[in-house]
C-alpha cells in the first residue's frame, strides 16, 4: 500500500512505537490520605488548572475538611471559595506559565498550573506532575515534562523553555529519527540519548489491516516493558531523574504518546499515582494530538485511514498490555523497577522525596 508523501514521515515514525488544546485529566485518589501532620498535609483530593484561549483560567478543587480556599496568583488573592468549588480568573498579565497557589484555611497549600506548555513547535509538551497519589501526596509540577519531537522548536520556544528551567533533555527516539529531525535544545540544557529501540529491527513493517495495526501497538507496548533496549533506556531516564538536582527535565519521542507515554505511566505509577489517573494522563495525548492526527488521516483514503488510525491513537488496551507484561514478566511493579530498570528501594525513596509534596 503506497502512503502519500505528505504523511509518510508521520506514519513511518508510527512504526517506531507510533512516534505521530485540551483539558488536562483531573487528579483523583483511590484511598484516604496517609497520616501526616496537619501542618504538612495537603487536604485537596482533586484540583486542576485549565487555561482557556481567551487568557482566562479555570480552577476547580475539592478540599474536604477545609472551610475556605483562597486562590493566589502573582502575589495576590484572585478568587475564594469553599471546600469544594471552581473559579474563573481573568485579567492576569501574560506569563511563560501562570502559577496558582490554592491555600486552604486548614492544611498545606497546593501549587498548580495548566498542564500544557504552549509552544510554536510542539503540540504535546506538558507537565507530568500535578497528580494526587493514593496516600494523599501530590506530584510536583514544574519538575518533569513529557513531549513530542523538539526539532521544530522556534527560538522563542527555546527561550521560553530556558526560562522554565529545562536542564536535561532525554531523547527516546531511534538513530534515524534523531538524524532526520535533530532536537533543538534550550541554552545550557544537557542532551541525553535514551534510545528505546536502539537499532532494533522490530516493528519496521507497515500493517496491512486494522487488526494488525492494533496488534502492533499492543506488541510495542509489551516491548517497552521487557525489551532489552527499552529497559536500558527507561532505566537511564529514571536514574537520571533520581540523581538530577538541577531539574526540570523533559523526556520525549516523536509524537510524545507511546515511548513517552510508557515513561510517564511508569514514573507516575512508581510515585504511587492511581492507575485510573495514570490512564487519563496517557489518553490525554488523543486530545492534545487530535488536530495533528486528523490532518494526517485527511491525506489518506478511507481504507488507509482505517488501518493507520490505530497507530496514531493511544488506547486503554495499549497501556494495559504494558501493565500486563509487567505482571507476567516481573510479578509486581516494584520488581519491574528493580529487576527491569535497576531502580532499587533507595532510588525509589529518593524519587518520592524529590517529586512528592504533602
Amino acid at each position: 500500500m503506497k502512503v502519500p508523501f505528505t504523511v509518510a514521515a508521520v506514519l513511518t515514525s508510527a512504526l517506531a512505537f507510533t512516534s505521530l488544546a485540551a483539558t488536562a485529566p483531573a487528579a483523583s485518589a483511590d484511598s484516604a490520605p496517609a497520616s501526616t501532620s496537619a501542618a504538612q498535609h495537603i487536604p485537596f483530593t482533586d484540583a486542576t488548572v485549565t487555561a482557556d484561549d481567551d487568557g482566562s483560567y479555570r480552577i476547580v478543587w475539592k478540599a474536604p475538611g477545609a472551610h475556605e480556599v483562597a486562590i493566589h496568583a502573582n502575589g495576590r488573592v484572585v478568587a475564594r471559595g469553599g471546600a469544594e468549588g471552581e473559579a474563573t480568573v481573568r485579567g492576569l498579565p501574560a506569563a511563560d506559565r501562570q502559577w496558582f497557589n490554592l491555600v486552604p484555611d486548614r492544611g498545606a497549600p497546593l501549587r498548580l498550573a495548566d498542564r500544557l506548555i504552549k509552544l510554536e513547535g510542539t503540540v504535546n509538551f506538558r507537565d507530568a506532575g500535578g497528580y494526587r497519589t493514593r496516600d494523599g501526596q501530590w506530584v510536583k509540577m514544574g519538575e518533569i515534562y513529557r513531549s513530542d519531537a523538539l526539532d521544530k522548536l522556534t527560538d522563542a520556544d527555546l527561550a521560553k523553555l530556558h526560562r522554565l528551567g529545562i536542564g536535561t533533555d532525554y531523547d527516546l527516539r531511534m538513530k534515524s529519527e534523531r538524524a532526520s529531525a535533530p532536537d533543538r535544545v534550550p541554552a545550557g540544557a544537557t542532551y541525553v540519548v535514551a534510545d528505546v529501540l536502539a537499532g532494533s529491527a522490530t516493528f519496521t513493517t507497515m500493517p496491512t489491516s486494522e487488526d494488525a495495526a492494533v496488534r502492533m501497538m499492543v506488541d510495542s507496548e509489551k516491548f517497552m516493558v521487557s525489551g532489552d533496549s527499552a529497559r536500558a533506556a527507561y532505566g537511564q531516564v529514571f536514574a537520571g531523574i533520581a540523581n538530577d538536582d538541577a531539574r526540570a527535565v523533559v523526556f520525549h519521542c516523536t509524537a510524545g504518546k507511546d515511548r513517552t507515554g510508557w515513561s510517564s505511566a511508569a514514573l507516575l505509577t512508581a510515585l504511587g499515582v492511581p492507575r485510573g489517573t495514570v490512564m487519563a494522563d496517557y489518553l490525554a495525548s488523543n486530545d492534545y494530538r487530535a488536530a495533528a492526527n486528523q490532518a494526517a488521516l485527511d491525506h489518506l483514503t478511507s481504507e488507509q485511514a482505517k488501518i493507520y488510525k490505530p497507530l496514531l491513537d493511544v488506547r486503554p488496551e495499549y497501556l494495559n498490555s504494558g501493565f500486563d507484561e509487567v505482571q507476567e514478566k516481573y510479578g509486581s511493579f516494584n520488581s519491574y523497577l528493580k529487576q527491569g530498570l535497576g531502580i532499587d528501594a533507595g532510588d525509589l525513596r529518593e524519587l518520592k522525596q524529590d517529586l512528592l509534596v504533602g
